[in-house]
């Protein structure tokens, strides 16, 4: 497939039209460098002495309506549709997915329609634009193969996964393009990425393709489901017992809407409330009376 061939497979991503600048060089040069000094850190959360039954931190949010937007509308596109959720449903992971096609060629590319959905075991849920006669190539490797391998990104190599997402043929090797080494995975063939601080191999339990609500002979998308039957991870970003990563160590990056990624470098703690203990407090059992 040649990158000329592209619009027409697919239509959706070719009329989002992300980046929002006429010159992105000039922007970005015009911006303070990257913070490298910034850690990740603590802080209180918003407001600490929050008290049970009292909402919202403050009233500002009633200086606003909310206004119904109806996804099959008259005059909303899909493309509409898809401006407003990724950049509302933010921050998302992404899944930095290594394939292998039946013919044996390479394939490297992100994935921001990406979560954990179980534990045990453990399911992942992977989401591509275009159906399965039309999908994207990482898909049509995992619906042939079966098989993959999902890396989670940090800041050290956010360029180079980045560049993945280039609209190559189907017969280049992203993995050559972005400098990124592949490291032999142990329960599949599709390698994982060596400079990722957490990999998962991965294989194929169901996939389900999605039609268009305002055309029900399109598909318009595939899932993906996904167990992860081995994991990767560096040593000195995971703790003794091999259960807890270091978020300061990983330094992951996610997505939000338009071009942009962003750091996760601060954050706050707060336990859940336990109901058996909380109903014993006369200011919780009055709001249930």
């Amino acid at each position: 497939m040649s990158a000329k061939e592209e619009p027409k497979r697919f239509g959706l991503e070719n009329q989002v039209r992300r980046n929002p600048h006429p010159d992105f060089n000039k922007v970005e040069n015009e911006r303070p460098p990257f913070p490298t000094e910034k850690v990740w850190s603590y802080s209180q959360i918003p407001v600490k002495d929050w008290k049970v039954g009292s909402g919202a931190n403050d009233d500002s949010w009633k200086q606003h309506k909310k206004i119904a937007i109806d996804p099959y509308g008259e005059g909303r596109s899909p493309v509409d549709n898809y401006k407003t959720l990724i950049s509302a449903v933010v921050p998302r992971p992404i899944g930095f997915v290594s394939t292998i096609s039946k013919d044996g060629v390479r394939n490297l590319a992100p994935f921001s329609y990406f979560t954990l959905v179980n534990h045990d075991p453990p399911i992942f849920t992977i989401g591509f634009s275009g159906g399965r006669g039309n999908p994207k190539d990482t898909c049509k490797n995992i619906l042939d193969t079966e098989e993959m391998t999902i890396n989670i990104i940090s800041e050290w190599f956010v360029e180079a996964a980045n560049y993945c997402a280039i609209n190559s043929p189907i017969d280049v090797d992203e993995w050559k393009l972005s400098g990124l080494t592949p490291l032999e995975s142990t329960k599949v063939k599709p390698q994982h990425v060596a400079e990722s601080a957490f990999s998962i191999e991965g294989k194929l339990i169901a996939s389900h393709e999605w039609k268009s609500k305002s055309d029900p002979t399109r598909a318009t998308g595939t899932l993906c489901i996904i167990e992860g039957v081995n994991f990767h991870v560096r040593e000195d970003v995971i703790n003794a017992d091999l259960n807890n990563l270091d978020i300061a160590k990983l330094k992951p990056v996610s997505r939000l809407g338009g071009i942009t990624y962003a750091r996760t470098v601060e954050g706050y703690e707060k336990p859940r409330p336990d109901f058996d203990k909380e109903i014993a407090k006369d200011e919780v059992k009055s709001l249930l009376e």
